[in-house]
């Protein structure tokens, strides 16, 4: 039964909390402007479906009829979804974090004054009950709102310093004329090396996160050197090795396949069990790129398994991903994942039983909450035998109560896995993964861009909410691996198109890079503009990349010099911090190094895209881990080429490849071995 203001809403986080005795409103001017006429402080509570600690919080204190009339009595009550409204979500995380002077996290529980929208008190998760000198939740409310009857000129001067610290976070420009060079790139690689755990991989300590953009810079270092009398072999460990202990442990699914979003423990075994689409695409492109680098079985059933897990479990009927699956199931966190031994040996043989025990140490101490959670605790020889295991044990599973799935679609967190499926499609060799990625496209035209711009979420046939530059800026980095997957000219324009609204609507034309938000965005308390990676890349450092790429790709120097600027915005962010900026560090390799872009046109009008001439060219030559080149195959028959696309024609009727380094193009090749061997040979520098 529906008994506050959330029932109409498209967030499953907040349809969970539409029949709370709690009065909520969504965020909305309406709530403020109730605030205002009640003289009321505004209760700001933020968090996302799949958060074990939201619900934790929502069972004891939001469902509770007593604490939620305290809440009705003296607040106006606003409830956020993180994943719906980053924007209302990043800035209030920073306050949270100026005001208390520690981390951040979800739940985010913040006390607004309803004049200016600014905080004056707040928290992360609050008890019910009072804690180690912390008192309870309503006890916390009652405090709060008498602070805030008799205490306004201290909150309206602290308000007041607030502002004036959102604008020093700001990142500083520097003074006079920057010259980019490579500096911050090596001073990232001594971080990676200071950082990494030499035993069970990963940089830095317990709780640990996968960090691709750390992992992708490793791999990227090692390849730059790789031509050089002295590579860089110990990137290339640390890169292998966090991804080998990752696939090996417990983040990973090793029946269903797809990662946990993080580690509790230093080995990887123990996870806190959401499985979000962003974690799991950003890793479905890593491994796969990881697997063309190394060739390592591992890493390409990795990343077999986790687009499997994606097309299987977080696909829509009409081609888009879900967000998320809960950490939690009937009530309690991991249930759905971890076992019983003597449920496990029910299910197999013997030899299967005897092959899982000694893979998974289920001869060890139970792992989890008197239950095992599955890691790979040794290897196995009989890899059929354990396969054979793994396929009755999923069914076992599936037939259990599954964890919630939040089933709202997000064009940024989509344009992640529409790129983790068309970088594996490409080097997994399979057509199904270009094809998902090719109908996840199609549904975002269809659904989320409207009059030219494109809108952040949808569910249930509803799409709203104005899209940010994350949104922007991944979906277009994901139709430049697309395109290079498998050529479809709409979806260029459709790339251009989103530059031109990035640099129309949320570049700062003065200081440099994007704004998180659009020119003509709500009007929120700061409008930010960060080049720091979080769980998903820098919407900064991949707006950049896409740029350069673009403008080498079309001749466009305008985007050259977006990017440019972009990366000079960072630049001492960069240069202070590198460990935090790792995607602007890629960035910046891609802008110093002037990519590579081999196109390769064909003359087999009318035959099937991935089995043309220009196709198999492009098989043959994307085998080997290339982070420095794009490569199209583009038809003879392709309509609306760009001009400096279409002026790269087919000599003697026959397939054509042209090399460009940055602005300069060398002869045009006719002999796929030819070209091989140049590519192999010729330092990258002349190439």
């Amino acid at each position: 039964m529906q008994r506050n203001r959330l029932g109409a809403e498209t967030s499953p986080y907040l349809l969970q909390h539409a029949a709370n005795p709690v009065d909520w409103y969504p965020w909305s001017e309406e709530a403020f402007a109730a605030a205002r006429h009640a003289h009321k402080p505004v209760l700001l509570s933020v968090g996302y479906s799949a958060c074990h600690w939201c619900h934790v919080m929502a069972h004891e204190s939001f469902e509770d009829p007593v604490v939620a009339a305290v809440m009705n009595e003296l607040f106006i009550n606003v409830k956020v979804d993180r994943e719906e409204r980053p924007d209302i979500d990043r800035i209030y995380q920073i306050a949270q974090q100026l005001i208390t002077q520690r981390s951040g996290g979800w739940p985010l529980t913040l006390f607004l004054d309803p004049e200016d929208r600014q905080p004056f008190f707040g928290g992360t998760y609050f008890a019910k009950q009072a804690r180690q000198g912390v008192p309870g939740f309503a006890d916390v409310l009652k405090r709060v709102s008498a602070y805030f009857e008799t205490h306004r000129d201290d909150i309206r001067r602290q308000n007041a310093q607030l502002a004036l610290a959102f604008e020093r976070l700001e990142p500083a420009h520097p003074d006079g004329a920057i010259e980019l060079d490579a500096s911050p790139l090596a001073a990232a690689r001594r971080v990676l090396a200071q950082d990494f755990d030499p035993r069970h991989g990963g940089f830095g300590p317990a709780p640990k996160f996968p960090q691709p953009g750390s992992i992708e810079r490793c791999l990227r270092q090692w390849y730059a050197s790789s031509r050089t009398p002295d590579p860089d072999l110990k990137a290339l460990y640390m890169a292998t090795l966090t991804l080998t202990r990752m696939a090996e442990g417990g983040i990973y699914d090793h029946l269903g396949g797809g990662f946990a979003r993080y580690s509790v423990d230093e080995f990887w075994r123990i996870p806190h069990f959401e499985k979000m689409l962003y974690d799991n695409g950003q890793l479905l492109a890593l491994y796969a790129s990881a697997a063309l680098a190394t060739g390592e079985p591992l890493f390409l059933r990795t990343a077999a398994e986790t687009a499997d897990w994606i097309l299987r479990d977080m696909r829509s009927p009409e081609g888009a991903f879900y967000s998320s699956l809960d950490a939690d199931s009937e009530g309690h966190e991991g249930r759905f994942y971890v076992w019983q031994r003597a449920a496990i040996e029910a299910l197999l043989t013997p030899e299967e039983f005897a092959a899982a025990v000694r893979c998974f140490g289920l001869d060890e101490a139970p792992n989890f909450e008197g239950e095992w959670h599955l890691h790979a605790h040794a290897p196995l020889d009989d890899a059929a035998l354990l396969d054979g295991a793994r396929a009755k044990l999923l069914a076992a599973r599936n037939a259990r109560i599954w964890p919630a799935r939040d089933e709202k679609i997000l064009t940024s967190w989509n344009a992640l896995t529409i790129k983790g499926m068309a970088v594996a499609g490409r080097a997994l060799g399979r057509p199904d993964l270009i094809d998902a990625a090719a109908a996840a496209v199609d549904f975002t035209r269809r659904h989320l861009w409207r009059d030219g711009r494109l809108l952040a979420t949808t569910k249930d046939g509803r799409a709203h909410l104005m899209a940010y530059l994350d949104d922007y800026a991944f979906l277009a980095d994901a139709l430049i691996e697309l395109l290079q997957a498998r050529w479809r000219t709409g979806d260029l324009h459709f790339a251009q198109e989103l530059a031109e609204v990035m640099l129309g609507r949320f570049e700062d034309a003065n200081g440099g890079g994007f704004y998180f938000t659009a020119s003509d965005h709500e009007r929120l308390i700061h409008r930010g503009k960060t080049f720091s990676d979080d769980a998903t890349p820098s919407g900064n450092a991949v707006a950049a990349s896409v740029l350069c790429r673009l403008g080498y790709l079309l001749g466009e120097l305008r985007y050259l010099e977006a990017a440019e600027r972009t990366l000079e915005a960072a630049w001492l962010s960069m240069n202070e911090y590198p460990r935090a900026h790792m995607s602007c560090l890629n960035a910046l390799e891609d802008f110093l190094d002037s990519r590579q872009v081999l196109i390769i046109r064909e003359s087999g009008a009318g035959q099937a895209a991935d089995t043309s001439p220009a196709a198999s060219w492009a098989r043959a030559l994307g085998a080997l881990y290339a982070p420095d080149r794009l490569m199209f195959s583009i038809p003879a028959d392709a309509a609306e080429l760009p001009p400096g696309l279409a002026d790269k024609r087919l000599l003697d009727g026959g397939t054509t490849a042209y090399l460009c380094t940055g602005m300069t193009c060398g002869a045009p090749f006719t002999d796929l071995d030819a070209l091989a061997r140049h590519l192999a040979t010729t330092p990258r520098s002349a190439a």
